[in-house]
């Protein structure tokens, strides 16, 4: 697969998931007053949910880092080959 490609899905999904949060955070204050019991656990909630999402995308970077660096690798092992 390509890795443009792999980035733009990526890309893609991210957005996706901010954009239903915050369309979620809106719905969810017109249906439960500030302060109530549920506020404070869709706070904590949404707050897991954050973690989880910064997890994902450092786990990305890293996945993008290491394949760029097995790229690198690939291409170098070839070239020693192909002088050898």
């Amino acid at each position: 697969m390509n890795e443009e490609l792999v980035r733009a899905k990526v890309g893609q999904l991210l957005s996706e998931v901010n954009r239903a949060a915050v369309v979620d955070r809106s719905q969810e204050a017109s249906l439960h007053p500030p302060g109530s019991r549920h506020d404070s656990t869709m706070r904590r909630e949404m707050a897991a949910l954050e973690d989880n999402l910064d997890h994902v995308r450092l786990a990305i970077k890293y996945l993008v880092f290491d394949l760029e660096a097995t790229k690198r690798e690939n291409r170098l092992l070839k070239e020693l080959l192909g002088r050898g």
